[in-house]
């Protein structure tokens, strides 16, 4: 054999080698990642613990979270706000209560209704006991019938108070929340116009009796140029002045605005 084949098959001989030897290390590597990835490894107890405390935290996140999300969309009812508790159950305004109306009560005599306090209201009976279904005694009327004192209605500063025939108006009436009735708590009525502008009766008839002749009267309730016709005219000679002060006292000359006397 010649030298230089000696040499090329020591050549081929060390290339082989090194595949083998690259074969094995491929083989030790793919191992030792089998191993570590089977959690046998040091390198496992290094990221299983995180791993551990995340799924933790976020199991503990989702139990917990829809507990406080329950709470902090719970509201109270509206109606606790007007709904006195530790008091008689006789006593609760309209809106704390459910009765069991009977409609087919004797207009004006008395009527016993079962009732009962809404969710969140605490009531007791003469004696102190706690009551949750009770019995409420009224009259027999529907809410538009009761007096006047028992209701109260909006106020018109439009109509005039003083004409002939009195001026009405449309007003929305509510009744009171200790008093119990039959039927809508809120009603329309047509009421005479009641509203006041602030003038005084004895102060127009004070002034009609003492200045009538200068108009003084005229110009307190607002009537400018009746105030300078008198004025001018020295109360009609006394004549209108006598007739301002009759007219002021039954009630036929008031403010200009259509308002009632205080």
């Amino acid at each position: 054999m010649s030298v230089g084949q000696m040499g090329t098959s020591r050549y081929r001989s060390n290339m082989d080698a090194l595949s083998a030897l690259k074969r094995l290390c491929g083989v030790v590597l793919f191992v030792s990642q089998l191993y570590v990835f089977s959690g046998r490894g040091s390198l496992s107890l290094e990221h299983s613990q995180p791993i551990a405390q995340t799924l933790k935290d976020q199991l503990l996140s989702s139990t917990i979270s829809p507990k406080n999300k329950n709470i902090e969309t719970t509201e109270t009812p509206e109606y606790l706000a007007k709904c006195p508790s530790n008091g008689l159950c006789s006593r609760l305004p309209s809106d704390c209560i459910t009765c069991n109306h009977n409609y087919s009560c004797i207009y004006g005599k008395p009527i016993t209704f079962d009732c009962m306090a809404k969710a969140g209201v605490l009531c007791f009976d003469q004696y102190n006991q706690l009551q949750e279904n009770f019995t409420l005694n009224i009259t027999c009327q529907f809410c538009w019938q009761l007096p006047p004192s028992e209701y109260v209605c909006s106020k018109s500063t439009n109509c005039m108070t003083v004409s002939c025939p009195r001026q009405r108006y449309n007003a929305t009436c509510k009744v009171l929340d200790h008093v119990h009735c039959l039927g809508k708590r809120e009603f329309p009525k047509m009421l005479f116009c009641n509203w006041t502008g602030g003038y005084k009766w004895s102060t127009a008839l004070a002034l009609s009796i003492t200045l009538g002749g200068f108009g003084a009267d005229r110009f307190y309730l607002g009537q400018w140029r009746e105030g300078l016709g008198k004025l001018f005219s020295f109360g009609g000679l006394g004549i209108w002045t006598l007739i301002d002060v009759f007219l002021i006292i039954v009630g036929y000359v008031g403010p200009a605005d259509g308002s009632l006397y205080i």
